[in-house]
């Protein structure tokens, strides 16, 4: 028995089954596969349909050429289409074939006629399965040769042939693994792990903007942290972000220091799942390792590791090929991580404002990163911490009611600095604007006049 959500896809007035008509008038099958079945099954929520279809690509823009609103063709080299219909996205790809050599990145595609040898090249058992979508027929039955619909029961994740066979054809799936144990909370079946374990290095032939899209979803599961872990004992992690098992620091008896990887991890899961978070939380102590410092009486420190994690995690994301946004803001999330722990006195108006001003946009993600950072075990200190950060959040607030501290800046512009000084544009300029700024910063809000007076005083003085 099907369950009532794939009833539905199946009502003759759907999507799905208009487009199936119109295959069927072709003389071609149409199923409904992959990951979109797999979540329909589950009563998972999706947003694209896919499906599979003997059809050609010539053939399938054909087809739905009458009936299609637009089309997109960026896959058509991979056997794909993509149908649009009243917003809705439909990818339509011939049955095909597709292995990896030992020396590309990009697959060799054929294609094919039979459906059952489509699935046999899926990546997981619960992907590997077909419903056909046969117009004012008898209800379908599910194709299922490798026993997907059982495992998804079991929540066990499987290969329809063997694992070797799987992650040669495309080793991108050993990371697409760790993704469906992080997003559906599946386990992974037997011999599955250990082809990865020995297969690791493979992954050097897939492109970094594959494997970052596939590390992405990853990182926005609901708790990543045990797939994560996952990455590093399998050595897939050492493949293309390093910095992660290299958080597994050896301890010894007499230097005690938290388990920094276990830490990250525990960061990872707590902070909001939002991407540039949850790669804040991953790298915020990826400098450690190499500001490690041994002191007196068995006493760790790690001087200055968020600016070395800073320029570490740019590096990172950079050959990631990560948008220049989001490299920008998580690595400023990991060189500010620190700041509000350099404030043990308490929270003084100059300190509040030079904070909102160096996080500007990232105020409130650094504020989370900052809370989730707090992972001791001694109650005491816990307290202290947070108490430390809720002073701060509550000083925000009070300078925010009395200034406007979100549009921090000096009274007058460069242009104000140009006219009173009569000097043009350049060094000058700049260095006015900075030295305004930080009076702003130390002293709060000033008037236009009082602007034009430290101007004064600093071309006297030589600042200028």
């Amino acid at each position: 028995m099907l369950p009532d959500r794939v009833q539905q896809l199946l009502e003759p007035r759907s999507h799905a089954m208009q487009m199936a008509a119109l295959f069927h008038e072709a003389g071609h099958e149409l199923f409904l596969v992959g990951g979109s079945l797999r979540d329909f099954i589950l009563g998972r929520d999706h947003q694209d349909l896919d499906f599979a279809t003997g059809a050609r690509p010539d053939e399938i823009k054909d087809i739905v050429s009458g009936w299609a609103n637009d089309l997109y063709t960026a896959g058509e080299e991979f056997g794909t289409v993509g149908v649009i219909r009243d917003g809705n996205v439909f990818e339509v790809t011939t049955f095909r074939s597709e292995t990896y050599r030992e020396d590309t990145r990009k697959p060799t595609v054929e294609f094919s006629d039979e459906i059952s040898e489509d699935l046999s090249r899926r990546d997981f058992t619960i992907n590997a399965m077909a419903l056909p979508l046969i117009p004012g027929g008898d209800a379908p039955t599910l194709v299922d040769p490798w026993g997907g619909l059982a495992d998804l029961g079991a929540a066990v994740l499987r290969t329809p042939q063997s694992p070797e066979v799987s992650f040669t054809d495309d080793p991108l799936r050993m990371l697409r693994l760790y993704r469906f144990v992080a997003t559906l909370g599946f386990g992974i079946g037997e011999g599955v792990e250990a082809a990865v374990n020995d297969m690791a290095g493979r992954l050097s032939i897939v492109s970094a903007e594959r494997i970052r899209d596939e590390f992405s979803k990853l990182m926005v599961a609901p708790e990543p942290g045990e797939a994560l872990a996952g990455l590093v004992d399998s050595g897939l992690a050492a493949q293309f972000i390093p910095e992660l098992p290299a958080l597994a620091l050896e301890q010894d008896p007499i230097h005690r220091h938290k388990d920094v990887l276990a830490h990250t991890l525990a960061v990872v899961d707590t902070v909001n799942a939002d991407l540039v978070e949850r790669l804040a939380a991953l790298f915020h102590d990826v400098g450690k390792p190499d500001t490690r410092e041994f002191g007196a009486r068995g006493t760790v420190s790690f001087h200055h590791h968020e600016v070395v994690g800073a320029r570490m995690t740019r590096r990172r994301l950079r050959a990631l090929k990560y948008p220049k946004q989001v490299v920008e803001n998580v690595s400023d999330l990991v060189y500010l991580h620190m700041r509000p722990h350099t404030f043990k006195m308490g929270w003084t108006d100059r300190a509040v404002r030079r904070y909102v001003r160096d996080a500007g946009p990232l105020l409130e993600r650094l504020n989370e990163l900052v809370r989730a950072d707090v992972t001791t075990r001694n109650e005491k200190l816990e307290r202290q911490i947070h108490k430390r950060i809720d002073e701060l959040e509550e000083r925000i607030v009070d300078l925010r009611r009395r200034e406007e501290l979100d549009a921090l800046r000096p009274p007058i512009d460069g242009h104000a600095v140009m006219a009173h000084l009569g000097i043009g544009p350049g060094r000058r300029v700049g260095v006015a604007m900075d030295l305004l700024m930080e009076y702003r910063i130390d002293e709060g809000p000033y008037t236009p006049e009082q602007a034009y007076a430290l101007l004064d005083t600093w071309v006297k003085d030589g600042k200028i």
